[in-house]
């Protein structure tokens, strides 16, 4: 059974930016709060991702080194190249 995801509380928020771009967004009809928690979103996943990495680094170098220098597991099995 599929559950709905719960509406995110939402937080005023007090930010610096552009006066003439928030000008130019509200005359085009943009949703300037939907569009920076859009690209906060986007920011956020990225910066977890290159944390991901960073953190997981030598675990990932490790398994290279290996099939490297064993090869991938079945690889005479493969049906491709």
């Amino acid at each position: 059974m599929l559950t709905k995801a719960p509406k995110p509380q939402r937080k005023a928020t007090n930010l610096s930016l552009d006066q003439r771009l928030i000008a130019e967004a509200k005359e085009l009809g943009l949703n300037v709060s939907k569009i920076a928690e859009e690209g906060l979103a986007k920011a956020v996943a990225a910066r977890k991702s290159e944390l991901w990495l960073e953190e997981n680094r030598e675990a990932i170098e490790e398994h290279n080194r290996y099939f490297a220098e064993h090869g991938l597991p079945f690889s005479e099995f493969r049906g491709f190249e």
